[in-house]
């Protein structure tokens, strides 16, 4: 019964003058999303309206799937669109649409009809009048609620006219691409990818970097990572992912530092390693998983010490949350199960016994100077050596 899909936006429609800048963003993702399903799809836009169009046959339910994973959709709309010829042609239509779309008549309805082109004969009040009339005497077990309908019946009258009844949930958020670009330091825990994804709902186009500690992290740690960036590319859009080898730093960190300060000190050098990728992707921002309080390198002044290495700002989108509440955002988009495996990354691998959770920005500093014979050029060995991975 469905021959095109109405794609709603929400917070877009806020906009300003430059609102079809927004509207372009989305058409040019919802067209990518869907060039990737089953059947050819044109995505045009027309006076506030984007349109998912079918040429020939396609897969509907793959493409309605598809758009789910775009940001910037509040919801998708399978719907019948037709021309108008005229009321008579318009009220066949409908009542074709209810008799196809439900195989069950015995629900309550009520008709939500919007005359856009002024034009048209009837207005708004009258066409919910004279359709609720005709699909009562077509269909007579139905029942009109004004106040709470079972089914909402949506007509719009546009240069084509619009019936749907049905609006799927899509993500909402703003189009990936009109907010700049961060650099997600991505591990292989459950935190991570989901500060990724929420930075990717607000139009932040996001690269990764993972820090890889083999021969104390395997491959299938690695592996475990790429495939957490690729589930959150599946909503984000293509992503370079730069897999960076640790090990050496990590190793002389915990011959000349404190062992307390370990965590501290291995994160501020993660940090600065991000940020040097991050500017050679000309991003503006940082993005971890950290949440207050959740580990010891998570305290507030653990923070602004590894802070305090960064020129560019660093995004914590899950800074607040609790466990749990990320654990249901990694269930809802998909990278829960892959984070759980038991494949360790190199964090949870050097981690002190009994680690500072209250550094002294000061006393981290003088730790720091007993890398100073070997630090500047393991930095760069480690930048020089690190692996680029293309997710798409």
């Amino acid at each position: 019964m469905y021959n095109a899909l109405l794609i709603k936006y929400a917070e877009i429609g806020l906009k300003g003058k430059n609102r079809y800048l927004f509207e372009d963003a989305l058409v040019a993702n919802a067209q990518s999303a869907l060039d990737k399903v089953d059947g050819d799809f044109t995505v045009t836009k027309e006076s506030g309206r984007v349109y998912a169009l079918p040429k020939g046959e396609c897969d509907m339910d793959e493409a309605i799937e598809a758009l789910k994973h775009v940001f910037g959709i509040a919801g998708i709309c399978p719907m019948l669109q037709v021309e108008d010829n005229g009321y008579e042609d318009l009220s066949e239509n409908v009542c074709k649409f209810i008799d196809e779309t439900y195989d069950k008549k015995d629900f309550t309805f009520k008709v939500f009809a919007r005359r856009a082109r002024k034009n048209y004969p009837l207005n708004s009040m009258e066409l919910n009048q004279e359709l609720g009339a005709d699909i009562l005497e077509k269909f007579p077990t139905l029942k009109v609620d004004v106040h709470e309908p079972e089914v909402e019946l949506y007509v719009e009258i546009r240069e084509q006219i619009n019936i749907y009844s049905k609006i799927i949930p899509g993500l909402g958020g703003m189009p990936v691409g009109t907010a700049g670009k961060a650099m997600l330091l991505l591990s292989g825990g459950i935190d991570s990818p989901v500060a990724g994804w929420m930075t990717a709902k607000r139009g932040v186009q996001v690269d990764a970097v993972y820090f890889h500690a083999p021969p104390y992290t395997s491959e299938r740690a690695k592996q475990k990572v790429v495939d957490l960036a690729k589930q959150v590319s599946k909503y984000s859009g293509p992503m370079k992912l730069y897999v960076v080898n640790f090990t050496d730093i990590q190793m002389y960190i915990y011959e000349k530092c404190p062992h307390d300060e370990l965590t501290i000190i291995m994160r501020r050098y993660m940090m600065k390693i991000a940020e040097h990728f991050a500017k050679q992707e000309e991003a503006d921002a940082l993005i971890t998983g950290e949440s207050i309080g959740q580990v010891a390198s998570q305290t507030m002044k653990s923070l602004a010490s590894t802070n305090e290495v960064c020129t560019m700002p660093v995004f914590r989108p899950v800074i607040a949350f609790d466990k749990q509440e990320i654990v249901d955002v990694a269930l809802k988009i998909g990278t829960y199960e892959t984070s759980i495996q038991p494949f360790e990354d190199c964090c949870t691998i050097f981690v002190a016994k009994h680690p500072v959770t209250k550094p002294n920005i000061n006393k981290i500093k003088n730790s720091e100077k007993n890398l100073e014979e070997k630090i500047d050029e393991m930095f760069e060995t480690a930048v020089e050596t690190a692996e680029l991975i293309e997710i798409k």
